[in-house]
């Protein structure tokens, strides 16, 4: 396997996807089909790059169809990752870890941050407590 191509555990991991969307996606004409059968198909830089694009418009709020409109009628056949001229440049992304310190309540950590202490955050835990006020506690703010 050369560096430029994955398998289909790696290419669903590098998308942030499972392999069961991957094959998906295949059969719904949103990728093209890897390069080989079964066991010994691969998938090249174009299939990240195009898997990636077709991320960016479902977390832009478009659905699969609008994203296959965007990616053109030949998605199936076109291993570009720019099939249309109406596809914007891919988002960046990060990473974040979710903590819900309260039902309703979250904090969002960028990786790029260190998560506090479990001490810590137990005195986050408690200030929410004392400072967010339930619906059912009749509180006004």
């Amino acid at each position: 396997m050369t560096p430029e191509e994955y398998s289909i555990r790696e290419i669903a991991e590098l998308g942030g996807v499972s392999r069961r969307t991957i094959r998906y996606y295949v059969q719904e004409g949103l990728l093209p089909p890897p390069h080989g059968l079964g066991r010994g198909a691969r998938y090249d830089r174009g299939h990240l790059e195009r898997l990636l694009l077709i991320k960016d418009f479902q977390e832009q709020g478009r659905t699969l169809q609008e994203v296959r409109q965007a990616l053109g009628a030949g998605g199936a056949t076109d291993n570009s990752p720019r099939a249309s001229a109406s596809v914007p440049a891919p988002v960046s992304r990060s990473r974040w870890t979710r903590l819900e310190i309260l039902p309703g309540l979250e904090l969002q950590v960028s990786k790029a941050r260190q998560i506090p202490s479990a001490a810590k955050l137990a005195e986050l835990v408690e200030w929410c407590e004392r400072h967010f006020r339930y619906e059912e506690e009749g509180s006004d703010g």
